[in-house]
């Protein structure tokens, strides 16, 4: 068994060995002075609370509501909340580790490799660019509803006698674009400002303020209660475009609705991670960004479910049309000055925080790209003035592009999935890193022993025998209070055998009503499963962690890990074929690029 095993312990130290490497390597090629180190922990606030409070909070509670989860959609905002909670916990034990910009890439890679470093990266990527055609969308549908839809009105009376549908869609896009990038690069100075960022973000809280206290006010209670009579009287006045009515009621689309909306409201939460991009920044990266993650993240759920349940109050959710954004809530009550005044101050926070959305794009191209998973080119794209307007000018085709193929719902599933996704893989590296045995040396004489005669001490480290052999007894009851190569081996067979155990449960609890009628069949797999996922996360549980001190740790591992990768998997399940196949197209991409060219140019190969 011991010998069978040391494919599997070499492939774990030379994954630790080389994650040390690339964070030393980074920190001598991008050291900071303390000088360069600006941000305070109110700075990363409200950078994540303006990034994560973004076009979601304007466009998303309107699409879930009107027909996925009705008045339940305050629990979807809690349920995706917590959920990003959990995986906000993940990302403060290693921006607590590693004081270095990368985000989820560069914590995928110094745990579990580079092959899987590269596809968080490549669709992190892709959710940006989403993130961005999500704005134009919210700006275009706001702007176009301010004016009664005289613009799109217009358009069709006067562009479609003379062109084709196809073609004026284009020209609108095309319009909103050029906005944008005059936008862009005339807000391209303040690149370095968090004056600006404060600014939005302070706007945007006091918009919101606005909204859920006229929703306490106006609101109706009734409207958490509706019946198909208040359906049937509704149609007899005459209001158009009724939505579904489902069974009424709080929950009128059942657990499955709920299930539903709360993995597309999970797309309102991936903006806290851009904290993590501004590490280097930061004046105590050990202490303001984990609190800079967890404060901000309670604002926006807090913010978010006050939104949510301010709405619902306002207007009956099958009156709310899918897509409208939030600011038309106010014409429903009567308000209309009200609407004019939150629908303008919308259009000039969401105009002026382009930036936020661009910022992220660039930073993670940048840094894969000197890692050679990207080409060169692409590295000089944001250290070049007239590159950065090259770039701007790309990512915004780009994102009209995606904002003219694919709808609003499809977008924010598709956000919704690659954040799922990443957090996931947070979770799973926490687990790896967590109980991988220490290195306990200096950090200059490591750097010396690297450059001088690092290689032969590599080499013979891979072959030194293992601490101890591998017993049965020994999966329980661990000979070391430290992690030794054994125990990190032991964990990192039993961390994947989980998440194979965990989606399969997830595939299972997908199909509950056969569970709740009684079919024997899916019972019993389910105890299986849960038989199995109990033993093997009480083997991870009994190895000994890693004992350096942190300024945080994600409390309670392995449960609260593998708590998230559950919630996370569920959530995803919930996703149908259609909106996996834009993120199935985008792989396939990104593993041309990477067998093509990264894995010859990377680090790794570089390195071998």
């Amino acid at each position: 068994m011991e010998s069978s095993s040391v494919p599997a312990r070499r492939l774990c130290q030379t994954l630790h060995r080389f994650g040390q490497k690339l964070v030393r390597r980074r920190m001598l090629d991008e050291a900071t002075t303390d000088s360069d180190r600006s941000l305070s922990t109110v700075d990363l606030v409200a950078l994540g609370v303006g990034c994560t409070m973004g076009v979601g909070v304007y466009i998303l509670a309107g699409e879930v509501a009107s027909n996925q989860a009705g008045p339940s959609i305050v629990v979807c905002f809690l349920v995706a909340g917590l959920t990003s909670l959990l995986a906000g916990l993940c990302y403060a034990e290693f921006s607590a580790q590693i004081p270095l910009s990368g985000s989820a890439y560069l914590y995928t890679y110094v745990t579990v490799g580079e092959i899987w470093a590269f596809i968080t990266g490549w669709n992190l990527i892709f959710s940006c660019v989403a993130d961005t055609a999500n704005m134009v969308f919210a700006w275009i549908s706001t702007f176009d509803n301010m004016f009664g839809y005289k613009v799109s009105q217009a358009l069709s009376e006067n562009i479609l006698l003379h062109f084709p549908q196809v073609l004026a869609k284009i020209i609108v896009f095309f319009i909103v674009g050029l906005v944008f990038l005059l936008i862009g690069l005339l807000t391209l100075r303040f690149r370095e400002s968090m004056l600006l960022t404060k600014v939005v973000t302070l706007v945007r809280i006091l918009i919101l303020s606005f909204v859920i206290i006229s929703g306490f006010i106006k609101g109706d209670l009734h409207n958490w209660k509706l019946t198909e009579e208040d359906y049937r009287k509704d149609e007899l006045n005459g209001t158009s475009s009724l939505g579904p009515l489902g069974s009424g009621g709080f929950v009128p689309f059942g657990f499955a609705g709920i299930l539903h909306g709360s993995a597309t409201c999970f797309y309102a939460f991936t903006g806290f991670d851009n904290i993590v991009t501004r590490v280097e920044e930061a004046q105590n990266h050990k202490r303001s960004i984990p609190m800079g993650i967890v404060i901000s993240l309670l604002i926006c759920v807090l913010v978010y479910f006050g939104v949510s349940a301010a709405l619902t109050l306002m207007v009956p959710y099958y009156q709310i049309r899918p897509g409208s954004t939030l600011p038309e809530a106010f014409l429903h009550i009567g308000w209309a000055p009200a609407y004019y005044v939150v629908a303008l101050l919308f259009l000039c926070s969401l105009s002026l925080s382009i930036l936020d959305y661009m910022f992220p794009i660039g930073q993670l191209i940048y840094v894969m790209a000197k890692d050679g998973l990207l080409f060169p080119v692409l590295a000089r794209i944001y250290t070049d003035t007239f590159m950065l307007v090259m770039a701007t000018v790309i990512f915004g085709i780009i994102a009209a592009i995606m904002a003219f193929f694919f709808r609003l719902a499809d977008l924010l599933l598709i956000m919704s999935i690659v954040a799922l996704l990443t957090y996931s893989m947070m979770a799973f590296c926490v687990l790896m890193f967590r109980y991988q045995p220490e290195r306990r040396k200096g950090g200059n004489e490591v750097q010396i022993q690297e450059e001088n005669g690092g290689n032969q001490a590599q080499e013979q480290e891979e072959t030194a025998p293992a601490s101890g052999k591998l017993t049965l007894r020994g999966l329980f009851f661990p000979g070391s209070p430290t992690p030794t190569p054994i125990s990190g081996q032991i964990v990192c067979v039993c961390s994947s055998l989980l998440v194979l155990l965990l989606i399969l449960l997830c595939l299972v609890l997908a199909h509950w009503p056969g569970l709740l009628s009684g079919d024997p069949v899916p019972i019993t797999m389910v105890v299986l499963l849960l038989v199995l996922i109990t033993g093997i996360t009480g083997v991870i549980w009994r190895q000994p962690q890693s004992s350096t001190p942190l300024h945080f740790k994600v409390p309670a591992v392995p449960l609260l890990p593998l708590l998230s990768i559950f919630v996370n998997v569920c959530l995803m399940t919930q996703m149908s074929a259609t909106t996996w196949a834009p993120i199935s197209i985008w792989m396939l991409i990104g593993f041309v690029i990477y067998f093509a060219y990264g894995i010859q140019h990377s680090q790794v190969a570089q390195t071998h």
